[in-house]
């Protein structure tokens, strides 16, 4: 092992590589601490996603952390799959209206 991989990454080193994947990460959290499902059962959903993977570098991990977290929210009736679509259609359409360089904001 060189020095680089036994060195743990630098405090500003971000662990999120894009916002959305902090909100998810918060998200699962709170969730979890309101008892919504435990530990075990994010565990579970989460590994299944990771199962599903087919990138060798992992460069899909939160794609993947954001599939089990909405299984998880589907099976515990939290919420349904049209609930989950309108939200992403109304994502992608900030996203379409948002000037380069400003945060996507809903309405």
């Amino acid at each position: 092992m060189s020095l680089e991989e036994a060195t743990p990454p630098h405090p500003a080193t971000p662990v999120f590589a894009e916002p959305w994947q902090a909100r998810a990460f918060a998200l699962m959290l709170k969730l979890r601490e309101r008892g919504h499902f435990s530990t075990c059962e994010w565990s579970t959903a989460l590994g299944q996603q990771l199962q599903r993977s087919t990138d060798p570098t992992g460069s899909d991990y939160y794609q993947h952390w954001l599939a089990a977290l909405e299984s998880l929210l589907l099976r515990k009736g939290l919420t349904d799959q049209q609930a989950l679509t309108d939200r992403k259609e109304a994502w992608a359409d900030a996203y379409r209206r948002t000037p380069h360089g400003k945060p996507v904001e809903l309405r």
